[in-house]
């Protein structure tokens, strides 16, 4: 099999070779932190081994579940926020059909989301769509008590065991949950539902190869052994005593870094598959959760292209020079569509005729590159060879990987996230959630 690459030929001007191999014996000593557990954050390393390390069993648990919720279930509706839900959502749009919901031969269950959102017109919406649904619960936390989503779980079980009675609901709920302790893990224990663990050493962002993701996605027919397998290929090839240069989460880390130190704050990851658009939003946390910490850390946004070279091409092209592309490009697109001849040729497209979509595709992406970096864009080159579970695999790993060692290049702890905490005490403050008497008075006092 072949495996995603990585060219940053492109990027070299606002940065040299060299800047960018300065930062290797950094890397390299990130990757052996990692590695032997001696870093900042060191509890939260689950996710380092974890393509190699699950088992066969468990990927049968998984699968099994998800075949029982298949059978009883139109729809599944995942509960959870974060990472908890960015993962799955990021791999069933881009590997289902884009028009999935109007597919007549579906034969899957619709995987909705709930719980990643306070929107009360989203929750009554979905409550409404349920209505003579048979649908299904997977709640997702490892508390159970995070607002959004215990607030959905809430709602939906109610709904649920309103609809089908208590004992049919808890064969169509599965918690994923802490293994011991937690306001979930107690009412799935009392109501006797289905549990898989939330590992204490994977943080939500580098959960999606857990029964966090796993299950959902099974659920929804991907298979989820190539997804790992995918992830197992790129963390073989990315261990310890690998050359910087075929490293390609160690060099993505250090030119990154390089760039960042040379002035440029902001990192656009752009594609040119609109079936990637969720990667995008995936990517997001993980690095701007893992990095934003202490004043320091690459600001990171997303676009896809060519869609947002109509409104925030302009900006790219002629904005601020303080921003970096990565762009996620797909070698070959996985069906044929040719473009036709029109004898009136009105729109005057006829030189395309019986040349692919893709085809134009690939210009536009290679001529909008032409033009960022000629416009002082430095462009970081990742290829996939097709959208596929395995290479969706081993996408996620190299990106998790790359964030590991990118937060401790920038000195920070990549694996916590205190700055999440400040509004939600706020809230609770502005709720008058029994605990917060004293941040309520003083919160409002603020106020007044």
């Amino acid at each position: 099999m072949k495996r995603i690459s990585l060219n940053i030929g492109k990027a070299l001007g606002a940065v040299t070779k060299d800047q960018v191999y300065a930062w290797e014996p950094k890397a390299k000593a990130s990757i052996d932190t990692l590695q032997n557990g001696t870093g900042a954050g060191n509890d939260f390393l689950g996710w380092l081994h974890l393509p190699s390390s699950i088992t066969d069993a468990e990927l049968t648990d998984i699968e099994q579940t998800a075949e029982v919720l298949r059978s009883r279930c139109d729809v599944v509706v995942a509960i959870g926020i974060g990472g908890s839900y960015l993962g799955t959502k990021a791999v069933l749009e881009a590997l289902n059909n884009s028009f999935d919901l109007l597919l007549s031969d579906r034969k899957n269950p619709v995987v909705l989301y709930a719980g990643q959102n306070i929107g009360e017109d989203y929750l009554y919406e979905l409550s409404e769509i349920l209505k003579g649904k048979q649908f299904g619960l997977i709640n997702i936390s490892k508390s159970g008590t995070t607002t959004e989503p215990a607030l959905a779980f809430r709602v939906l079980k109610k709904q649920l065991e309103d609809a089908v009675g208590k004992e049919e609901a808890k064969k169509r709920i599965v918690a994923i949950t802490d293994a011991r302790k937690g306001a979930l893990r107690t009412l799935a224990d009392q109501e006797g539902y289905k549990t898989f663990v939330i590992p204490d050493n994977v943080g939500g962002r580098f959960s999606v190869l857990t029964p966090v993701g796993l299950l959902p996605i099974a659920v929804a027919g991907i298979n989820i052994r190539d997804l790992v397998a995918g992830a197992a290929s790129i963390e073989k090839t990315s261990g310890a005593d690998v050359p910087f240069a075929d490293n390609i989460s160690a060099l993505y880390a250090a030119t990154r870094n390089a760039l960042y130190q040379s002035g440029k704050k902001i990192e656009i990851l752009a594609n040119f598959h609109p079936k990637l658009h969720y990667i995008g939003e995936w990517w997001k946390q993980l690095y701007g959760e893992s990095e934003g910490k202490e004043h320091k850390g690459i600001f990171p946004a997303s676009v896809d292209l060519t869609t947002d070279l109509h409104s925030m091409g302009q900006w790219i092209q002629d904005g601020e020079r303080t921003i970096f592309e990565t762009v996620i490009s797909v070698e070959a697109p996985n069906h044929t569509f040719l473009v036709p001849d029109d004898p009136a040729d009105l729109d005057g497209l006829n030189f395309l005729a019986g040349k692919r979509v893709d085809y134009v595709n690939k210009n536009a992406e290679l001529g909008t590159q032409l033009a960022h970096v000629d416009g002082g864009v430095p462009n970081i080159k990742i290829t996939l060879p097709e959208v596929n579970a395995y290479y969706i695999g081993q996408l996620f790993y190299f990106f998790e990987l790359g964030c590991g060692i990118s937060g401790y290049l920038l000195g920070v702890n990549p694996f916590d996230q205190p700055g999440v905490e400040a509004y939600k005490k706020n809230m609770f403050a502005l709720l008058n959630k029994p605990g917060y008497e004293k941040e309520s008075e003083a919160i409002k006092a603020r106020l007044k």
